[in-house]
Formats: C-alpha cells, structure tokens, sequence
C-alpha cells in the first residue's frame, strides 16, 4: 500500500482551550496549560491517549465577543492564553512528542476592532473601505436584502458614520471579510504563513463556505424553520462558485510546506462538503452527518455509504460526532446506558474509513454541562433561551480530578464544572481499566498499529442493519471485522456475505464479553452482547 498522509491515517483531537487546562489560576485555560497536559495526550506509550494532531480552537486577540471567534489580529495570542513565546514552546514540545498542531483560522469575518475594520469604516475614501461588504440602503430605505445572521436578526447593521450598511453573518461585532478583493486575499495567504512559518501542521477553516457572497446580493428564497437564519434556503450568502479558486489557491500555498492540511467547516450538507475536498482542493472537509443522526446503525451506515458515493476520486472522509458547537454525542446518544454507548460510538468512530476528529472529554464519556439562566455566556443562547441553551453545555471545562476545581483552575471556572465531574474525570478514568477512556485508549492503538483500521477499506456486511452494524475493513493481506450492537439485548446475525474460510480472532472488545465470529464456507453468524463493540482479525 501507498503510505498515506498523517491527516488521513491520524486521530485528530479538539482542544477548546479556555476549558482544557487553566496554569495561572484565572479560571480560564491556557496555552501553558495545554503544555502541562500533553503527555496525557500522547508519551509515545499506551499509557496516554495516543493522539496524532491537536487542533487548537482560537486563541488569538479577541474582544471575546463570540469567544476568539471574532479575532482583532491573526498574527499574536491573546494574553488571556499567553504569548507568542508560549506558542512556540507549544509547537517544539508537541513535535517533540510527535503531536502535530493545528490552528483554527477565521477568516470569513474579523472582530469589528480588527485594524482592518477600523480603518474601513473610517470613511469611504479609506483603501479598505471595499475590505468588507458595504452596501448603499434600497431606494426606498432599508437593508440592502432579506439575509439573516446566524445569531439571529438581520444580517445588515447600520453604520451612521458613513451612511452604509455592513454585512455580518454572525453578530455585528463581526464584519464579513470581501474576499473578492484580491488585496484581502494577499492579506489572509501571508497569515497561514505566519503561522505555517512557526511550524503549524494544519489548519481548520471557520465557515470555509461562507468565504463569498452572490455578487448581486439577492434575496435568499424561504424555508420551514424555527429561528430566522432557519427559515431561508441559504442559496446566496454562502456556497458561491467563486470558492473552489480560492481553495486551490490554498492547497497551492499548504503544498508548498509540505506534509500540511485544512479541514473546511462546512455550514451545509454532505454534498457540499464532498465538493470542497480532494485534489487540488481542501484535504480534508467536515462531514456533520454524524452529529444530526439517530442512534440507530441504519442511519450511521446510511451517513457513511452517502458519504462514499458523494467524495470525488482521490477524496478522503472525516467523521465528528462532537464539537464545541454541538451538544456531546454521551448526552445526546447515553440513554439508559451512557457509558456502554460511549464505548459503541467510539469504536465506530475510530474504525471507520476516514479521518476521526475527537473532541476533548468525549474520551472520558463527558456530558453537556447544566448551564442556569444566569449563567449563559454563549450569545444565540441568551437570545433564543428557553428555545436554545446555545453553546455553553458542551463547552464546560475538562474534570482532570475529583478534587475542588477538578484539577482543572485553582480559581473560578469561567462556565460551571459539570455536577458528575466527582465520578467522571480523567484520573479516576485512568485508574479503571473498564472505563470510557481506557477503551478509547486501547482503540486508538490498535488503530495506529493496524493498516486495515488507518488506511483499508470499508465493506458492511449488512444491507439493512436493524440493531447492529457490521462491516470489514480491508488492507492488503489484513482484514477486520468490526461488529457494534447499539442496544440493550444480545444479537446474533446471521451476516449476509459468508466470509472467506480462516480463523478469527477477537481482539478487542468494550465489555470482555464472550460474543463469537464463526466464519466459513456456509454461514457466518456474528454474537454480540448487550451494547458491545467488538473487532476481530482473521489469522
């Protein structure tokens, strides 16, 4: 087999970092922190976790607005979690440990204090007035069209000063970069190598879809939906024919560095994220199919298949099932059974074709926080709530311990530890060899040490899988079976391919149960146990 780049056969792991690891006591963390926690991520041994790369949410100067995501200059580290000087320990102590880093880039929009915002509406004479979108009101007064934000409201904000809308897809604290300017688009190439220079590995592109506009600026067509940004096709704020340029022209530039990558967020739907990566194109592209899912193995397979035919040749897969703005797959999926069915996720999640995105605490079966009225931060949360929480819940700072501040900050957490964070945090985890975090562990290693897992291909064996899902996974001379029952009884399957003669051997399995693969010339009939993920190896 063609060795494959580290992004498509590593495990890729979120760190939002004002909830990872607090080093100064301030409550929030820090790049120190991160630091501090890095052989816990990986020692190069299975005692750590075993993670490949860490993508790092923004930490970059920000008046907080949106939390980092409405950055007033790329190319520095806000105080809040350090400095440049902590960056770059950052970088030489994760490569040292073969951690690679990755950024998160916003560059749909800037914070409204970003110099290039200020200077823009300082007048319409200004070189960077046409650095963001201004536009005159209609002829008979009002905004410009019917766009909405996604933080709710319309999407045009009034600036009296020089008597011209702005656009902002989010708040009005952040301004939509003009990405036809081609002196923008010089602007946001020499910020990837600022970072690319200082030895980033990667990056991840905030709303990589929504980087140009229609030229016309027409209205968007209605839909059915509960909030406003929900009841328009967003057929013209975002998804424009004028992104695949602007994507070759940085897979151009990442190509340049070598063994570099991206990963798009992409607002919409699988369809557009198999457009936007490939060769030539974004290596990789975020799939959210994961996210909007029933726990059911028909609708993961279904999401999985759809996914394959959708990619172009040479395209790669991705999964994610949780995220800082998603509520953590343990509280949508736990049920009745919350850590058996972390551990069936898991196992799908790390053995499927494609590169898997771990989002930090998801490895210890960590759950949304319970966030109070009073205690919201998040914006669309406090102006949807009791319709939307928002954010907050699944951005809870990590429980380390179980002792006060959970080994996380020895001061005031800035959002509440989660209630459980006594009987859920990484120390007691650790110390159990049954626990969530002890099987991703383990998953995650045999995952490195096994091509079929990190490179082959996917087959299910299963047509219409009703309480399980069953598929091989193929690389030259090694094959896998991995069989994952979503629920709580037993199930034996009688699979619909009869496997080719041999021993298998179960290597893995989340509750050391004694379910059987008998395969051979007739049928070949699978058991698994009550919520059980198990993989086997033919010898």
């Amino acid at each position: 087999m063609a060795e494959k780049p580290w992004w498509q056969t590593g495990v890729i792991y979120q760190i939002y970092p004002r909830s990872f690891a607090d080093s100064d006591g301030d409550g929030t963390g820090d790049l120190r922190g991160v630091i501090s926690r890095l052989d816990y991520l990986n020692d190069g041994t299975p005692r750590s976790l075993g993670v490949d790369a860490i993508w790092l949410s923004p930490f970059f100067p920000s008046p907080g607005f949106d939390f980092g995501y409405d950055v007033s200059d790329y190319c520095a580290v806000d105080p809040l979690f350090g400095t440049l000087a902590d960056f770059d320990l950052l970088v030489a102590e994760a490569h040292r440990r073969g951690i690679r880093i990755i950024l998160d880039l916003v560059l749909n929009h800037t914070s409204y204090l970003h110099s290039w915002f200020v200077q823009s509406r300082s007048s319409m004479a200004n070189p960077k007035r046409d650095w963001y979108l201004w536009q005159d009101p209609k002829s008979k007064g009002g905004v410009p069209n019917n766009w909405q934000s996604v933080f709710g409201g319309r999407a045009w904000q009034w600036d009296p000063s020089t008597r011209q809308y702005y656009y902002h897809m989010f708040l009005t604290e952040q301004p939509d970069l003009n990405w036809r300017n081609l002196r923008v688009r010089r602007a946001v190439m020499s910020v990837f190598r600022f970072w690319l220079d200082r030895g980033a590995d990667g990056f991840r592109l905030d709303v990589a879809d929504g980087y140009f506009k229609d030229a016309l600026l027409r209205d968007n067509p209605p839909a059915p939906g509960i909030r406003g940004y929900e009841r328009q096709k967003h057929v013209y704020d975002a998804d424009q024919p004028e992104l695949i340029d602007a994507y070759r022209e940085i897979r151009a530039l990442l190509d340049t560095y070598g063994a570099r990558m991206a990963v798009g967020e992409v607002m919409g739907n699988a369809e557009q994220a198999a457009r936007f990566c490939g060769p030539g194109l974004l290596p990789l592209a975020f799939n959210f199919e994961f996210t909007r899912q029933s726990w059911s193995p028909a609708a993961f397979q279904n999401a999985v298949l759809r996914y394959e035919r959708l990619l172009p040749e040479g395209g790669w897969p991705s999964y994610v099932l949780s995220n800082h703005d998603n509520s953590r797959h343990a509280s949508r999926y736990g049920g009745r059974a919350p850590k058996a069915r972390a551990k069936v996720a898991a196992a799908m999640l790390l053995t499927l074709r494609g590169t898997p995105f771990l989002y930090q605490g998801e490895e210890i079966g960590m759950r949304d926080g319970h966030i109070r009225r009073s205690e919201i931060q998040d914006p669309p949360g406090k102006k949807y709530w009791p319709l939307y929480a928002g954010r907050d819940p699944c951005r809870t700072p990590i429980p380390w311990t179980a002792e006060p501040g959970a080994g996380f900050t020895s001061g005031n957490a800035w959002l509440p530890l989660n209630p459980d964070y006594r009987e859920i945090n990484v120390q007691t985890e650790l110390e159990d060899p049954d626990s969530v975090l002890a099987f991703y562990r383990k998953l995650i290693w045999l995952r490195k040490k096994s091509p079929a897992l990190h490179s082959g291909g996917f087959r299910p064996l299963l047509s219409h899988p009703g309480r399980a899902l069953v598929y091989l996974r193929e690389a030259g001379k090694q094959t896998m079976l991995v069989g994952l029952n979503f629920f709580e009884q037993p199930v034996q399957i009688t699979l619909e391919e009869s496997l080719s003669p041999g021993m298998w051997k179960k290597i893995l399995s989340s509750c050391n149960s004694q379910s059987d693969l008998h395969g051979g010339a007739g049928n070949t009939v699978l058991t698994l146990q009550t919520n059980e993920a198990a993989i086997w190896i033919k010898e």
